[in-house]
């Protein structure tokens, strides 16, 4: 299994799009707390999305797809119409 997700940080008022075969809240504590990369900028990550696929090649493909977008509005729809969807 690996999991595709999606961080947001109010304080930069940015989102990270990443990938991983850990849990999810395991990854999650890296960003925070021992990260040299982009979120080390920030230690108010939060996990705003995610998704789960059979294997690592399926996520990495979701991923790039996600990030090709380039767009914050098509990000914040995709988290809006996931929260929707889980109500």
């Amino acid at each position: 299994m690996a999991t595709v997700y999606i961080l947001y940080s109010d304080m930069l008022d940015k989102y990270y799009i990443g990938c991983t075969a850990d849990a999810l809240e395991q990854r999650l504590r890296k960003h925070l707390y021992d990260h040299k990369g982009f979120t080390a900028r920030a230690k108010d990550w939060i996990i705003a999305y995610h998704e789960l696929f059979e294997n690592k090649s399926d996520a990495l493909k979701r991923e790039k797809e996600i990030k090709s977008w380039k767009s914050k509005n098509r990000i914040k729809e995709l988290i809006s119409s996931a929260n929707r969807a889980s109500r």
